[in-house]
């Protein structure tokens, strides 16, 4: 399916709230199948805009993380070592 500049923006900021797959396709009325089909071929724009916006909600929270974790927050810092470890196992 061929996505409009605009419907990607959506799918983007969408995905950047963690609303489900299922939930965006309602919104922009496109059947949740195709849209996850869609998304799942890493090659499409409508799966890099998806991924996009995921993405940037993690930084997002990470920063945050490692911010507590500076501090001294036990859960931050037990948090901050696993991304570390999933970074690492990531490379």
């Amino acid at each position: 399916m061929t996505y409009s500049d605009n419907e990607l923006q959506q799918i983007e900021k969408f995905a950047a709230i963690y609303l489900k797959i299922s939930d965006i396709a309602v919104i922009l009325d496109i059947p949740a199948e195709v849209l996850r089909e869609d998304i799942a071929d890493r090659s499409s724009d409508v799966s890099k805009a998806y991924r996009r916006g995921k993405a940037a909600s993690k930084v997002k929270l990470h920063s945050q993380e490692m911010t507590l974790a500076y501090v001294g927050s036990p859960l931050a810092l037990e948090t901050a070592r696993q991304n570390l470890i999933e970074m690492e196992d990531d490379e």
